[in-house]
Formats: C-alpha cells, sequence, structure tokens
C-alpha cells in the first residue's frame, strides 16, 4: 500500500498564522503538525509516501522532510498549483500510486490511538472500493457529513451542510484503489468550485463498496484556531501518559 499526505491548501482560517508560512509547518506541541499524518501513514506500516505540496513555502516543507528517511519511509513530491479540492490533490498522484491500494491522510489531521495497521489490512483485502474512518464530532456542519440508513450502513455524505443528518463525519483518512483515479477524472466541480473527496466515496456506496468503520481513537483536524489549540493539547496530554513517540532528529544533509 502506497501513502500520500496532502500538504497544499491556502489555510485562511488560520489567517494571520499563516500569511507568510505553509499551516502544516505550524507547531503542535513539540513538533510540526506535518509530522502526525505522516506517523500515522509510517504506523500502518506504509513505506513509500508522496506529499502533495502547494501554497507558501513549498522549499521549506522538502527541507524539513527531506527524503523520509529520518521517518523509516521513502518520500516524494508533487505540487498542486491552487486550492482545486482534496480530490484533484489526489488525482495528481496517479503514476506514484500505479496499481497498489493507497491511503490517503490530510496534512492538517491529528489521530492519537490505536494504529491503523488493521484497518489498512482489511480494506485491502476485502472486496471494498473505497474506506474512510467516520468520528463523532459536536460541530459537523464544518465537514463533509455521513448520512446513515435504517441499517446503520452509510448512504452518502453532504459536504458541509447546513443541516447536518448526523454526528459522523469522514475524517481525513480516506483508502482507495487504483480505479479511483477514473472516478475523479469525471467529477464536476462542486459549487466551491473543487472536486470534492465526498463525491469519490458516494461512487462506491450503492454497491455497499464503501468500508467507513468508527474510529475508537482521538481525532481531531487542525485547520482552525480552536481546533489548532485542541491538537496541542491532545499530544500534550498523550506525551503526559508516555504515549507520544519522540519526534524524528532533523534529516541528515
Amino acid at each position: 500500500m502506497k501513502g500520500i499526505v496532502l500538504a497544499g491548501g491556502t489555510a485562511t482560517r488560520l489567517y494571520p498564522l499563516t500569511i507568510v508560512t505553509n499551516k502544516h509547518l505550524l507547531p503542535i506541541y513539540d513538533r510540526p503538525m506535518i509530522y502526525y499524518p505522516i506517523e500515522t501513514l509510517a504506523r500502518m506500516g506504509i513505506r513509500e509516501v508522496m506529499v502533495i505540496v502547494g501554497g507558501k513555502s513549498v522549499g521549506d516543507v522538502v527541507e524539513l522532510l527531506g527524503d523520509g528517511s529520518a521517518f523509516g519511509i521513502d518520500l516524494t513530491y508533487r505540487y498542486q498549483p491552487g486550492a482545486l479540492g482534496i480530490a484533484h490533490a489526489i488525482g495528481l498522484a496517479r503514476g506514484f500510486v500505479g496499481d497498489d491500494a493507497f491511503c490517503c491522510v490530510l496534512g492538517d489531521n491529528i489521530l492519537r490511538g490505536p494504529a491503523l495497521a488493521d484497518v489498512a489490512s482489511a480494506f485491502e483485502a476485502g472486496p471494498f472500493g473505497a474506506g474512510t474512518l467516520l468520528y463523532r464530532v459536536s460541530d459537523p456542519e464544518r465537514f463533509g457529513v455521513a448520512e446513515l440508513g435504517p441499517d446503520g450502513h452509510v448512504v452518502g455524505f453532504e459536504e458541509k451542510p447546513e443541516h447536518p443528518k448526523s454526528d459522523l463525519i469522514p475524517i481525513g483518512v480516506y483508502f482507495l484503489r487504483p480505479d479511483a483515479f477514473d472516478v475523479i477524472d469525471h467529477l464536476l466541480p462542486s459549487g466551491r468550485g473543487e472536486l470534492e473527496i465526498t463525491d469519490v466515496l458516494n461512487h462506491y456506496i450503492p454497491e455497499r463498496g464503501l468500508y467507513s468503520p468508527v474510529y475508537d481513537g482521538h481525532w481531531t483536524d487542525a485547520g482552525t484556531v480552536p481546533s489548532l489549540l485542541r491538537a496541542a493539547e491532545l499530544a500534550a496530554a498523550d506525551d503526559a501518559a508516555g504515549q507520544l513517540p519522540p519526534p524524528v532528529s532533523r534529516p541528515v544533509r
């Protein structure tokens, strides 16, 4: 399985912190934000990862992460010209993915809890075309929201609805196979002018091809000032409990 980290975007919700830097370089407790999604992929056993960069400070991201050897992985990079959506960014990794299944983690997602190796294995071995982790939140209107049918299965996702149909959201961890690129090729931009990942996930729902377990660890994004603070508090609590691994050393040049 290959891995993708999305580290582009304009991060307007974090202004003025992001006026002069990429939001994924902002600190979360004792390390840069982007360390966390890379660690999530590494804990799955994934060793080949592409970082999709964009916006400001692209060179600083590359300088920070290097070739990935400090994390025990092999890193490569691809540039996304503009904030064109998660699905568009994933589409840039077609050549990198090849014929392999892959996992994409959003660069501002902080997961603390069980490693996802079993989840990745269940997706890869199963009949699913796509997968995501569901998580209960108090403010689902900020996200794509899952609608559940009478049997508890997901029947659809709605992107940032004014009136959410549940408190379950697909957090920024997506499992896909190479045929997802054909789905992306036929997407139309949403009202926000972006290619939405929820539209990709919706494609696989009618045939029960979506894997959507509920994540029982701790999760937050770090895309707003309050959630940035929450992410730091979460990491600090893990550190106090001895559950936060030490940050990697600076890559040797």
